[in-house]
């Protein structure tokens, strides 16, 4: 019997303005895309930092109405970055029209890659999403402060959800980008994103000062770190399921789905088979379970 799971909270109570600037820290306001979906909730937020000079942090997708809503809140004042928490497209699809008609750089971390190169006979599920070909002016780097607009902004590599994730400290505020957000937990699909690497990133930012998370999709979460944590708990807890699914003779991925997820949608079933895998991946990594590939398929083995 697959034990049961840890009592997650999620935020879901979020009124997003489509479109509209709205305040959500001194110096920071959030315009919301139209862009809403069952993987990005509301939408994507985009992010103006500063009062007189600005910085535009994940400029979303490539949406016409959305771009206008972006300008309409500049109002004209100059944009000194464009920066991208990561290269979902959902996140960077507007930064190359915008880089060009605000004049601005595009800071982020890196070109898009994969968290591990590809296995054979692997696709990476989520390749469409992915921004291939944007470049940056600038690539940050861990632990760097940078001017943003009037305000002043710490860097924190994130990955795991994708490998180039960022998220962004000032003041009491992280911009916690996809890494951690309150309406749902993250998405972690293997190659692009990396479970062993998801775990390291919860305890980076637990271990930091800020205490409210700003995410990228849904409202602010008031107690970062001890969502994050309760975050924490829930994935290992979904560790022990997927042993114990194994042990119980499970041998594919939807068949360790169907047992913890027996009741949930088929597309909640498809986004959790991509998570489950890489939870299969990092309890292989640690010798806990094994696996064969090959052109048929995977077959998983309790060790």
């Amino acid at each position: 019997m697959v034990v049961p799971g840890p009592v997650l909270s999620f935020d879901r109570a979020f009124d997003q303005q489509t479109g509209l600037p709205v305040m959500v820290a001194e110096g920071i306001s959030r315009i919301t895309a139209p862009n809403a979906s069952a993987y990005t909730f509301t939408g994507t937020n985009s992010f103006l930092l500063g009062h007189e000079r600005l910085a535009l942090v994940d400029p979303g997708p490539d949406d016409a109405a959305h771009i206008a809503a972006l300008k309409r809140a500049i109002a004209g004042r100059p944009v000194d970055a464009i920066i991208v928490s990561h290269t979902h497209r959902d996140h960077s699809a507007a930064a190359a029209q915008l880089r060009r008609e605000l004049d601005a750089p595009l800071w982020f971390g890196g070109p898009h890659r994969l968290s591990r190169p590809l296995r054979r006979f692997e696709r990476n599920p989520i390749r469409k999403s992915c921004d291939w070909y944007l470049v940056p002016d600038r690539t940050l780097l861990d632990g760097e402060s940078v001017a943003a607009g009037d305000l002043s902004i710490t860097v924190h590599t994130t990955p795991g959800h994708c490998a180039n994730h960022l998220a962004f400290s000032t003041g009491d505020i992280l911009l916690s980008g996809d890494h951690v957000m309150g309406w749902n937990s993250t998405l972690v699909s293997v190659p692009d994103g990396s479970m062993a690497d998801y775990f390291a990133s919860l305890d980076k930012v637990i271990a930091l000062p800020q205490r409210r998370y700003v995410p990228a999709h849904g409202g602010p979460v008031a107690d970062g770190p001890d969502y994050a944590r309760a975050l924490r708990a829930h994935r290992q807890l979904r560790n022990r399921q997927v042993l114990e699914a194994a042990e119980a003779g499970a041998r594919t991925i939807s068949a360790i789905v169907a047992r913890i997820y027996p009741k949930q949608s088929l597309p909640v079933r498809f986004a959790a088979a991509m998570t489950i895998n890489a939870h299969v991946e990092y309890l292989e990594a640690l010798g806990k379970l094994k696996v064969r590939r090959s052109l048929l398929g995977m077959r998983i083995f309790a060790m």
